[in-house]
């Protein structure tokens, strides 16, 4: 029979399994190349409360459309109020479970509906929208929507014709 390079039987060696290290890559192969660093980049700070420079260009706004009654109960302080707004929207919570230091989750979410239909929130959106365009802020050339759309699941739901219940007249 013919000889292995190793030295020994040809047929022994096919017979016996050899063990041999694995080693991914090989000794020859190329290490990939490192990846780029990426620039760091700070991100702003989260707002959870209202500043006291935001709060001071937002307070003549709420004095001048939402100004406090004069008879009556007092309301909630209007801070506290939009820093439970502000909780809110961040963190998606339920009102039930705003935090006692935003003061009752009520009056907040009462606080809230009335900015809604006084324009109050509009209103403070557009003089703050102002102020950053004097400073050069604003670059409404490039804008983005956010939305989701998907089709129905198995088609939706298929109904037949729905019947009057009142009858036409004329």
């Amino acid at each position: 029979m013919g000889q292995s390079p190793r030295g020994g039987d040809l047929l022994e060696s096919i017979s016996k399994p050899s063990v041999l290290p694995i080693t991914i890559g090989g000794p020859y192969a190329k290490e990939p190349p490192m990846a780029r660093t990426k620039r760091a980049v700070k991100p702003l700070p989260t707002i959870w409360r209202a500043p006291d420079e935001l709060w001071s260009e937002i307070q003549p706004v709420l004095d001048e459309l939402d100004p406090p009654a004069k008879t009556g109960r007092p309301r909630t302080d209007a801070r506290a109020a939009l820093d439970g707004i502000l909780f809110v929207l961040r963190t998606g919570c339920q009102w039930n479970v705003l935090p006692r230091s935003f003061g009752d989750d009520s009056s907040v979410h009462r606080t809230l509906q009335r900015w809604i239909a006084k324009g109050v929130l509009d209103r403070i959106w557009a003089h703050l929208v102002e102020s950053c365009e004097e400073l050069g802020g604003v670059d409404f050339q490039w804008q983005s929507a956010d939305a989701a759309m998907a089709k129905a699941r198995f088609g939706g739901t298929r109904s037949g014709r729905i019947r009057r219940i009142v009858r036409k007249t004329g």
